[in-house]
């Protein structure tokens, strides 16, 4: 069954699909598929980093890109257009079709339907809380995707995985990731990572946590695919 997306360029658009991915880590699937593709061509900019899933999903997708990994067929997705509708008078022959057309809406998942009044009236408070705490500034943050490679062949990459997951530190906030065949019967892992600029030194986190006691008896060593900003602090 495809899923349907409004306009993920409006607020309502974002919160919902923020919603939708807070479970899962592609749009379709266990895999980055054309499914994937679709929804992020479908963005004007990088999604504020307030949508935490949204920045997430979208970070692990860009370095996808950058590194030829959608490969995935997808199971199809509709994404709205984010033009805004003509205010003149519908062809007939549109008018005609109108009610063909409403057969098949049972065949979609509408996630996202038009904004309610109580949903205005939270967005506009959230706002006026936002504007009323007098924040001038706001770190930036990045996205990270990171290998992680293994001792040997015999290394427990369930367990590798796990060790790098038990790194926690203010700022830092581990993604999707994925076991990638580098030859002779050896994988390694492929992580994303978010984090807070001001907070977390990727150096620092790799020399000093992944690297070090008690993780590398799992790590052999760790090095930097992608490194992306997906939120800039505001000028004021």
């Amino acid at each position: 069954m495809a899923v349907s997306f409004a306009n993920v360029n409006s607020e309502a658009g974002l919160k919902k699909l923020d919603e939708y991915l807070l479970t899962r880590s592609y749009i379709t699937g266990y895999q980055a598929s054309k499914d994937d593709l679709a929804v992020y061509s479908s963005f004007s900019a990088a999604p504020s980093s307030k949508y935490i899933n949204i920045a997430r999903w979208f970070s692990h997708i860009d370095a996808l890109l950058r590194l030829s990994g959608v490969t995935a067929e997808g199971q199809g997705v509709k994404v709205e257009s984010s033009a805004v509708p003509s205010a003149s008078t519908p062809d007939v022959a549109d008018t005609a079709a109108a009610p063909a057309a409403d057969d098949d809406d049972d065949d979609d998942v509408d996630l996202f339907g038009e904004e309610t009044e109580e949903e205005k009236k939270a967005a506009e408070e959230r706002a006026a809380a936002v504007k009323a705490s007098g924040k001038k500034k706001e770190s930036g943050k990045s996205s990270v995707l990171l290998d992680v490679k293994p001792w040997d062949d015999e290394t427990d990459m369930v367990k590798l995985e796990e060790a790098v997951r038990s790194v926690k530190m203010e700022g830092l906030l581990w993604g999707a990731s994925k076991l990638v065949p580098v030859g002779y019967g050896i994988k390694k892992l492929q992580i994303m990572m978010t984090i807070v600029d001001d907070l977390v030194s990727v150096d620092t986190l790799i020399e000093d946590h992944l690297c070090a006691e008690p993780v590398n008896e799992y790590v052999q060593s760790c090095d930097i695919v992608a490194f992306n900003k997906i939120c800039k602090s505001p000028i004021t």
